[in-house]
């Protein structure tokens, strides 16, 4: 349906891009994550129903019935709601620190766009399940990913019982749940402490649940802090595996940086900085922070120099270059207005830049056809019709070729 040009047969290009900055509005992105605060005490089970969904047409693309739901859980001051204003709401690491204990379950609806569309549900380390006022069917059910946040820095003995009982009454409920843990605070820890730590507690944890019988689940482990992008990566893991159309976004990528001479390429989400999928080669820490730094300086820039007057998205095309000292450069396009393409690149592959742009235009058009959102809508119950499935099927088997 839509052909990436190799650049090794195209020698020039003419560059049609009419470049001009966008301003991403910090005011309008915070909307968009405000949330509202459950008491905790008698839980009725209406408590945990869904509300207020986003009328917006992005609203229903990765769920044709609710939106997938992420639990934060953990032991009080483990960490959990500053990892949440960090993440979504921009908060500075700093001000986390006056931050007071969660005294009440809090959902944050996340819908900045037909990519990042979910729920997240602070749970306060109080909680006890054991109470018969949780309808643990209600919490545990549609529930995508739990995420157990464990304090590096205490004593995680009694986390880890924790960690045990809630997987164990989550995995009986729900079997498909993603079971994510955060090991926390790790930034005051020396390197080899770091690695001892995530060896200690992953051996603790999968020997529980293989004394339980609980072999068929899988933990996952991530280093965490909020002092560094390593919490904006877990996070990235976390939700790529919430998105179905990963795998196709992922091949559309590969192809792009095989026939685009660029050396690694993401796709961003502005307002969180969560990467929602990249090409097939590893995934550097350095080159992550860089790209994420870039987007700041590019949200800086657009706040001050930026255009408003134009609230039309598709007719918005923001551009940011940054030269590094080894030669190496990071190119940032606008995809749609919450989401960027930003690409690692050597400096003599970007004089053909004519045919990079034409590449990526291909890819953004191969991407707004992943996400059909009006085809999807106009149909009953949400189907996307025949032509439109196989467009997508052809997109991840041309990428391939």
């Amino acid at each position: 349906m839509f052909k990436l040009v190799n650049m090794k047969y195209i020698l020039t290009i003419k560059d049609f891009f009419n470049v001009q900055n966008h301003k991403q509005k910090s005011s309008k992105q915070m909307e968009s994550h405000e949330g509202f605060g459950v008491s905790v005490g008698s839980m009725p089970k209406a408590a945990f129903s869904y509300h207020g969904e986003d009328d917006d047409q992005i609203a229903t693309v990765l769920s044709s019935d609710v939106k997938p739901r992420i639990l934060l859980m953990g032991l009080r001051r483990s960490g959990k709601s500053s990892i949440q204003k960090v993440v979504f709401h921009k908060m500075s690491p700093n001000e986390t620190l006056f931050l007071e204990s969660t005294a009440k379950i809090f959902k944050d609806d996340v819908s900045n766009n037909s990519f990042i569309n979910f729920q997240i549900w602070d749970i306060p380390g109080q909680v006890d399940f054991l109470d018969t006022n949780f309808d643990l069917d209600m919490i545990f059910g549609g529930t995508g990913a739990l995420i157990f946040v464990v304090d590096a820095q205490d004593e995680y003995i009694d986390a880890l019982t924790c960690l045990h009982q809630t997987v164990s009454k989550a995995y009986r409920v729900n079997p498909q749940i993603r079971f994510e843990i955060f090991i926390h605070k790790v930034d005051g820890l020396s390197d080899d402490h770091k690695i001892e730590t995530q060896r200690d507690i992953s051996q603790r944890a999968n020997e529980e649940l293989h004394e339980a019988g609980l072999t068929d689940l899988h933990l996952s482990f991530y280093l965490t802090s909020i002092y560094d992008h390593s919490i904006f990566e877990a996070f990235s893991k976390v939700v790529q595996k919430l998105i179905p159309q990963l795998s196709t976004l992922e091949n559309l990528l590969s192809s792009y940086v095989q026939n685009s001479m660029v050396e690694k390429a993401f796709l961003f989400d502005v307002v969180s900085k969560i990467y929602i999928a990249t090409d097939g080669s590893a995934v550097d820490m350095q080159s992550y922070e860089l790209c994420c730094e870039m987007i700041d300086v590019m949200i800086d820039m657009t706040c001050i120099y930026g255009d408003d007057e134009s609230e039309c998205a598709c007719e918005q095309d923001s551009t940011c270059i940054i030269r590094l000292n080894n030669s190496s450069i990071l190119y940032l396009r606008e995809i749609t207005r919450f989401l960027v393409l930003v690409c690692i690149l050597r400096d003599e592959a970007f004089t053909k830049r004519g045919i990079i742009d034409y590449n990526i235009l291909c890819l953004q058009k191969a991407i707004h056809s992943v996400f059909d959102v009006r085809t999807k809508l106009n149909k009953p119950n949400g189907v996307l019709p025949v032509e439109g499935m196989n467009s997508i099927g052809h997109l991840a088997n041309s990428t391939n070729a």
